[in-house]
């Protein structure tokens, strides 16, 4: 490529024709010559360049709007990846916080397990020792009443062997 050389030129031109005025053809005459002979180089005459209506009727012409739109389309791509990666970030730190949190839960559910199980197991042991004892009244009460019974019926037969002893006020004060 020359020095002098355009590459490409970067213009954005509507899809519809019709939204130019009427008299276009007027303004692009109406354009002033600019001198540029100051220049070290020789530039191509303003017809070996194609006019604006032609460059918008060709669709390779948007060579320059393609690139900024590659450019602005990576521009968006990247800050997508950006919202991406920020978004997995605190996807990530979330559910870090959710299973610390559910360590933590099941920290305490294990903590109270394990006291609850003493518990029921202290509660076990006094119920038995509460069970042993109720057995033993059962049958301290049920060797008293035998004996009660069999003192009862002692009594009986001495009194029938002694009809007008002093025993009657013992059985009387033994009742009492």
């Amino acid at each position: 490529m020359h020095p002098c050389e355009v590459a490409e030129i970067n213009c954005i031109f509507p899809e519809i024709q019709t939204q130019f005025p009427a008299n276009f053809d007027l303004l692009e005459n109406e354009i002033p010559a600019l001198n540029f002979h100051g220049f070290s180089c020789d530039l191509p005459s303003p017809q070996a360049f194609p006019s604006i209506q032609e460059l918008a009727l060709q669709p390779s012409s948007l060579s320059g709007s393609v690139s900024t739109s590659d450019e602005a389309e990576e521009q968006q791509l990247r800050i997508i990846d950006e919202r991406k990666q920020r978004r997995m970030v605190s996807n990530r730190e979330s559910a870090r916080r959710s299973r610390m949190r559910k360590q933590r839960h099941l920290d305490e559910l294990w903590t109270q397990t394990i006291r609850l199980r003493t518990e029921n197991r202290d509660l076990m042991r006094n119920l038995n020792h509460l069970s042993d004892s109720y057995d033993q009244v059962l049958q301290e009460n049920g060797q008293l009443k035998e004996e009660a019974s069999a003192l009862r019926q002692m009594l009986a037969t001495l009194q029938v062997e002694v009809p007008h002893c002093t025993l009657r006020y013992v059985v009387e004060e033994s009742s009492n």
